[in-house]
């Protein structure tokens, strides 16, 4: 079966960008916050947050 990313419907802070990245690599989305924390706090992560949040399908299920 063929793994495809999508936004949590669960797993949800803002819009479901990292705990759909934790469910995707099958990973705690805590994890993934604190490294998109830190990826923010040196670059462009706001805007890359952003953008996922509008590319990144929300979870059918």
């Amino acid at each position: 079966m063929e793994k495809k990313l999508y936004r949590s419907n669960r797993d949800k802070m803002l819009c479901g960008v990292c705990g759909g990245l934790g469910e995707y690599f099958n990973i705690d989305p805590t994890i993934v916050r604190l490294i998109w924390a830190i990826f923010v706090c040196t670059s462009a992560g706001i805007l890359a947050y952003i953008i996922a949040a509008i590319i990144v399908p929300v979870d059918p299920s």
